[in-house]
């Protein structure tokens, strides 16, 4: 099989994702989507860097290349152009777009049918400030998260109007979501790891703080995921379309679990650390099923 490997950052990953195909018989071809090119004239117009007679026959993403809304615009739309020649790409670009705008993910998860905390999202200044003198209160804040934001960069507790920043430092929109408190104090939420449909590993994230990503030093800590937590997790994966995700949950404090975000190019070293699923392994397991065009192997959690 021609199998490509788009990966620009985070060796880690990379190295897992690239020792795992070359155990299941694949050897890839490493790139960047910053190198490929849009030639037109010839027999095929899109150049893929090591593929220089006809398209590989599946990319596996880990990692889309940094750059401008112009660049960034022009890679998804390769992934666009793979796709509709028939190479299987995950996940696929429809799926990235979805996922990395957090309203657009906020509205599919919503008309699902799934719960998650009550969102808003506008443009304006004035109307997030309205939103907060009727929704926020000293203790009782909302969370300010920025549209394409990922590893809990960016994120601020609004409690009063005078607190949400500038539109220009927002990017001209406020993703406002309701802030859900634990009831014991703990800073704690939940990643599901979702491959091919099935929930296959999950972790507890505590911080020290609000903010619980393990980039920002948060703690992994082994989880026994309730079935309800992995079909939920399972459901959002589902209706935002993406192959592999990692999903984000918080207890609703009232037994059950509320989809905070669902992301696309997840990253797994800490969830690694207290699973026992190989998850690189089972990425490319459900990839190059896909790719081969076989029927998909089921997923279980462990």
């Amino acid at each position: 099989m021609r199998i490509g490997l788009a990966a620009d950052n985070g060796t880690w990953h990379k190295n897992r994702l690239l020792a795992a195909l070359r155990a299941s018989g694949v050897e890839p071809v490493l790139f960047s989507l910053a190198d490929v090119a849009v030639v037109t004239g010839g027999s095929e117009p899109l150049r893929v860097p090591g593929f220089p007679d006809a398209l590989p026959d599946g990319v596996l993403m880990r990692t889309i290349a940094g750059g401008t809304f112009e660049a960034t615009t022009m890679r998804l739309g390769v992934l666009h152009a793979l796709v509709a020649s028939g190479v299987t790409v995950w996940n696929a670009p429809s799926a990235i777009e979805r996922s990395v705008d957090k309203a657009a993910t906020s509205l599919l998860i919503d008309r699902a049918g799934l719960p998650t905390p009550e969102t808003w999202v506008f443009s304006k200044r004035e109307a997030a400030a309205s939103l907060v003198v009727a929704e926020a209160r000293p203790g009782a804040p909302l969370v300010l998260k920025p549209l394409f934001g990922s590893q809990g960069e960016g994120l601020a507790l609004i409690e009063r109007p005078e607190d949400l920043p500038d539109e220009e430092a927002v990017a001209r929109v406020y993703y406002l979501q309701r802030y859900v408190p634990r009831r014991d104090g703990l800073w704690r939420d939940y990643r599901v790891f979702v491959c091919d449909g099935r929930a296959i590993a999950g972790m507890i994230r505590e911080g020290d703080g609000w903010i619980t990503n393990v980039h920002r030093g948060g703690r992994p800590l082994p989880w026994a995921m309730p079935r309800a937590a992995a079909e939920l997790a399972e459901a959002a994966a589902a209706a935002v379309g993406v192959d592999y995700s990692g999903i984000d949950l918080v207890e609703d404090g009232q037994g059950g679990f509320s989809v905070l975000e669902v992301n696309s190019m997840p990253a797994w070293s800490g969830l690694q650390t207290v699973c026992e699923t190989d998850i690189a392994a089972a990425v490319v397991r459900g990839f190059l099923a896909a790719a081969r065009g076989a029927s998909r192997p089921r997923l279980v959690v462990a």
